[in-house]
Formats: C-alpha cells, structure tokens, sequence
C-alpha cells in the first residue's frame, strides 16, 4: 500500500511541473504578444496543484498506517473467531444462549399463541408472486401451539388404527406419520419456499416440495390409478353389465353431500363452505381416496386433509358403515336371492373394454379423461398379457412408493390451522353422510330393476357400487353369506364394485369441469 501511494506521489509531481512547463512553453511560443504576468500567473498555478496533489497523496498515506493495523487486528479477529476459539466468548453471551435454547424446542412451541406470519400475513415466492395470509380461527379459540398437540396425538390415532386395528394400514400409517411431522412446532418441515426481508430465498421443507411435486400436480393421484387398474379384473362387469347401474346409483352420496355442505354452510354461522368445497367434500361419497385427493387438490386444497382423513378412513370402515344400512333397506327374502353363476369372459373381451371405455370417456368428458385414461392404461397392461414387466411395476414397485409420497404428503396438510376447527367436523359429518347414501343408493337401485327384469338381483350388491374395491364386495358377500351360508355373492358384488371406481372418477371429473375453471 505505501508503494502504491508513493507512486501515486511521484506521478502527481511530476504532472503538475509538466503542466506548468507545456503552458509556459505554449505562451512563448504561440502567443508571445501577451503580457510576461499572465505567463507567470499560469505556471504558478499548475506548481500549486502539483503541491496540493502531493500533500493529499501525503495525507492518505500518513492514515493508511493508522487504519491498516486496524483492519489487519480485525481480520485476524475474523479468522480466530472462525476457529471458534472459546477465550474469545463473553460469559454473558453464552448464559443468553443458553436461556434462548428454551424457545427452540417443540415445548414452547406448544404454549405459542399465535400462528406463524407466514400463515397469517403471507409470503413472497420466488417467482415474486405474494401469496396473502389468512386469519386462523381455532376451535373454541384455542392457542395455535394447543392445536398442534391435539393434532399430533390424531395423528398418533391415526397411526394406531393403521398398525394396530389394520384400519387401511398403507394409507392412514403415512397419512398419519406426515401429519405427526407437519405439527412439530418449529421443525419447519411444511413452510413454504419464501423471499426473505432482506432478499434472500429461504428454502422450504422437505413436506412442502414433496406436495408440490406429487399433489399440487395431480400426480400421485394419477399414479395410484394405474397401479389400481392393474390390480383390477373387469370380467365380472363385462359379464354382467347391468350391474354398471348399480355403480352409478351408488355415486349418488357425492351429489347428496354436495347440496348437504352448501346447506349446512348456509345455516351453520361458524362454517363457510364454498361450492368447490362442497364438491370436494361430497367427492367423499363415493369412497375412493385417490380421486378425492385428485378433485379437492384442484378445488379446494386447504381442506384436503381433513377431506384425505375422511375418504380414507370412512373406507376402513367399510365393514361398519354399511352392513346396518343393507338391512333396514332389504328384507330376508331378498337377502336369499341367488344370483347364476357370471359366464367366461374372452380375453379380447377384456382387451377391448379398457379401450372402449377410454374413448368413450375422451368423446364425451375430456375433463375425467386423467383418472379413467391411467386406469384404463393400468388394466390395458394387465390384460393384454404382453407386457407384464410394466404391469407387475405398476402393481408392486411404483404403486407402493406412490403410495408412500401420497400418504405422507396428505398428511402434510392435517395442520392445526386447517383441520382443528369447526368446518372439520362439518367435513367428517358430510363424509359419514354421504357414504350412507352412496350405500343406499346401490341397494334401492337394485330393488328398483327387480322390479323390470327377469332374473332377480340380490339388493346387497347394490352397496357394492362404492368404490371401496373389494372391501364393499366382500361385506355384500359376508352379508349373504349370514343369512345362506351358501349363497357366494362375491363374483357377482365385483360388478358393481369396479363399476363405482369408473363412476367416481366420472364424477369427479363432471364436478371439476363445472366448476374448475
């Protein structure tokens, strides 16, 4: 640096005597008529510039000795304390440190009042896009910290209906460890990607980008629909089509909801459901967890997972919900109605229906074209005997780690701001609800062909038309089974019951294509 600033110096003279000599040798020379005062006016003037020049250059190097000392003492500082040397600590540092350890765990977190900003005042993405706050009204106005406790121990419900009582295991074990996670105060697992104060971009976590990715884009969903269509055998209804009544009665819980959620909505002051919402809850009727995710992720994401909760769990109870209904609905005599045995279905029978249904459905509703083209690509595979490396995939690998990311991510969304409160209990009302009506609505639609053909139905495969494949098809045959221990009704409740799957998604994609766009 004194180098610097001696060269800096010199050349500064040596400037200052150059001006002055080229003026005084310019007015000799070129303008020699001019008094001799005004010749020495003008090199005294340049020699005063020169010496200014030198004395500021002076100067800078007489307080670069004072700062540099300084500077190199900080730098060193900087490095020592890099090195995290502990001499270099005062006490009361660490004593604040370790009092303010306290406000990092998850039991204060429980004490916490008020939601996070980011939920309240909202965020700034990457994009620049803001995306606005919303107040957070808890249940009976309870800390926001209380409402993630109380969410963590349903989750822990959750996980020991799965593991325990085999409620649904594959989906309600991820849904609930996802939602244990995402109430962990501070753990941060679900914020959000986010411009910070100062401009930098805060990555979110890992919850956060995996429902990004799997949910927010309709995938897993659709993911879940091929490994279903692999898994799935259309003989019994392309034996027996008529049983495809029988699906599509059986979707009328989701329209039955649906009018149910605006009501409530209407009369109950502490809910406000909007239309979306109630097609996404009424969705819930037709007990088919993937297209539930896939309609209420495009309608109405804040309420999924309480809608994912419902829809899961109603399905799980299955074996609980429906045997009371099919009895109030039917009598003992028709309880006995024996069904002929379904005719051998030609594999180019099987081949074709897939394709046909395809088609039909991209013909007439576009809209549902994503759930029915996976499935129907799903059952192709299966069917057509030649590819079974992809069907096989589809019925084990990829379907098993879908499932994984789906149940995690839907868990991700049982946060306290969004599923403690009253709208919830509105949710799991409408569920229960709408799953009684879909059940039935197969029966009483079975009833009601009895009364136009032939060959007699037997009602209780009626509430097979739910999509809860097969569970619905095995009550319906348990169900028989109790009242003639050998009347198999299974083959026969399969018709109906693959019919729901179809008509679900139908559904589904009728509701989005009203009101999607």
């Amino acid at each position: 640096m004194k180098r610097v600033l001696s060269v800096i110096s010199a050349f500064a003279l040596f400037a200052g005597i150059a001006a002055a000599q080229t003026d005084s040798a310019a007015v000799s020379g070129g303008a020699a008529a001019e008094p001799a005062a005004e010749i020495s006016d003008s090199s005294d003037e340049a020699l005063a510039v020169a010496r200014q020049a030198l004395e500021t250059a002076q100067k800078a190097e007489a307080a670069s000795r004072r700062v540099l000392p300084a500077a190199a003492s900080a730098q060193a500082l900087e490095r020592d304390a890099k090195g995290r040397p502990m001499s270099e600590f005062k006490t009361e540092d660490l004593i604040s440190r370790a009092r303010g350890i306290w406000k990092d765990t998850g039991l204060y977190g429980f004490f916490l009042k008020d939601a996070p900003e980011w939920v309240t005042k909202g965020y700034t993405r990457k994009d620049g896009t803001f995306v606005e706050g919303h107040e957070v009204k808890m249940l009976f106005d309870m800390p926001y910290g209380m409402g993630q406790f109380i969410m963590i121990l349903v989750s822990l419900v959750l996980i020991y209906l799965a593991l325990v009582k085999g409620f649904e295991p594959l989906l309600l074990f991820p849904i609930g460890l996802g939602g244990l996670l995402a109430n962990v105060p501070f753990a941060g697992v679900t914020t959000p990607e986010m411009v910070l104060a100062d401009g930098t971009l805060a990555p979110g976590g890992f919850l956060y980008y995996l429902f990004s990715f799997g949910i927010d884009s309709g995938l897993f969903p659709i993911l879940i629909f091929m490994g279903v269509g692999a898994m799935t055998d259309f003989g019994p209804l392309i034996a027996d089509p008529k049983t495809f009544l029988l699906g599509a009665a059986a979707q009328l819980g989701i329209f039955f909801a649906l009018i149910g959620a605006v009501s409530l909505s209407y009369y109950v002051p502490a809910i406000t459901f909007s239309l979306k919402d109630a097609a996404s809850i009424g969705i819930i009727g037709g007990a088919d967890g993937p297209t539930a995710i896939w309609l209420t992720s495009r309608l109405a994401p804040d309420k999924l997972g309480a809608i994912a909760v419902a829809a899961y769990s109603y399905m799980a109870l299955v074996p609980i919900i429906q045997p009371p209904i099919m009895k109030a609905l039917t009598t003992k005599k028709e309880r006995l109605i024996r069904m002929k045995q379904l005719r051998p279905v030609k594999k180019i029978e099987k081949v074709v229906f897939p394709v046909s249904v395809l088609l039909l459905c991209a013909f007439l509703l576009p809209s549902a074209v994503p759930l029915v083209g996976a499935l129907m690509f799903g059952n192709i595979a299966r069917e057509s005997g030649v590819v079974d490396r992809l069907s096989d995939t589809m019925q084990n690998a990829l379907c098993n780690i879908v499932t994984i990311c789906l149940g995690i991510s839907v868990g991700s969304k049982l946060a306290a701001e969004k599923f403690v409160t009253a709208e919830t209990i509105g949710i799991l009302l409408l569920g229960v609800v709408a799953f009684g009506v879909g059940t039935a609505g197969g029966v009483l639609m079975a009833k009601l062909m009895n009364l136009f053909s032939k060959e007699k139905i037997n009602p209780l495969i009626g509430s097979a038309g739910v999509s809860a494949v097969p569970m619905a098809a095995r009550v319906s045959n348990k169900i028989g089974l109790e009242e003639d221990p050998s009347n198999f009704l299974l083959m026969n409740a399969m018709g109906p019951n693959v019919a729901g799957v179809i008509g679900s998604a139908v559904a589904a994609g009728l509701l989005y294509r009203i009101l999607g766009g």
